[in-house]
């Protein structure tokens, strides 16, 4: 049953992929959505991304004004970063350590700082999913700096992993991805592409906390951030949505709350 709370969310992040891309595969339609967010994802150059598109999607970031993060995953340029990998704590430390370092380099030398690390593809559904998994990117993450915040699915997991590593986490939603009871995205469904329904789907999330399940139910859902895959359609939607709730990065936010701004 629907819960009557009042709208305690009036501002929230939206965020995006950039970068994804490389060589002569570029996606033109991701830097139309600079406008519209507050936070984005630059991939690191394994899943996708080269070093000069990395470095043109940290200045467009830049003239955009909006807070950048590491967007990592698998060494799978091949699949996008898509297809699952079986790595020993090891080989995850170095594969995330790496990667964020490249774009805090890239970043540094542009005068910009990353603020938080976002799995991509088939990492971010792992992490989702296993705790011992998600545990190994946030310890790799906190050795890297423990200023960095660690985001991901809005799930019990990405909570307890946050509260034993000790890490700030970021908690996000989709609203393009059909959700099980268990708060994880149920990847065997096709992606929503009604933006009508996808937007009355947002205002319910910021009125009442709640997203519906693949079975109807209400799910009660924390999150600090929305992320919107980079076509046409999450376009129409970010748009007009970013007209009625204009984005805040999360950092922001919480700086809000405590007074500081």
């Amino acid at each position: 049953m629907q819960k009557n709370n009042d709208k305690k969310n009036k501002s929230i992040d939206f965020s995006c992929d950039l970068a994804q891309g490389f060589g002569i595969y570029k996606n033109e339609l991701e830097l139309d959505f600079l406008d519209c967010v507050s936070s984005v994802n630059i991939a690191a150059g394994l899943h996708s991304g080269d070093p000069l598109t990395i470095q043109n999607a940290l200045l467009k970031a830049k003239e955009k004004n909006v807070v950048i993060g590491a967007n990592i995953g698998f060494n799978d340029r091949e699949g996008f970063g898509l297809r699952p990998m079986q790595l020993s704590y090891d080989e995850i430390e170095s594969l995330v350590i790496y990667q964020i370092g490249a774009i805090d380099a890239l970043a540094k030398s542009n005068a910009l700082e990353i603020e938080f690390v976002r799995p991509h593809g088939a990492m971010y559904k792992m992490a989702a999913e296993n705790y011992e998994f998600s545990c190994a990117i946030a310890r790799a993450i906190k050795k890297y700096s423990k200023w960095l915040s660690y985001v991901g699915a809005a799930n019990d997991t990405l909570d307890k992993v946050g509260e034993d590593v000790c890490l700030t986490v970021v908690k996000e939603i989709q609203l393009d991805k059909n959700y099980k009871s268990d708060k994880n995205i149920d990847y065997e469904k096709e992606d929503l592409t009604d933006v009508n329904a996808m937007r009355l789907r947002f205002q319910k999330y910021m009125n009442y906390s709640q997203l519906t399940d693949v079975d109807g139910n209400y799910l009660d859902i924390t999150a600090d951030s929305v992320h919107f895959a980079t076509n046409a359609i999450s376009l129409e939607l970010i748009k007009s949505l970013s007209e009625i709730y204009p984005p805040l990065p999360v950092n922001y936010m919480k700086a809000q709350a405590s007074g500081w701004v």
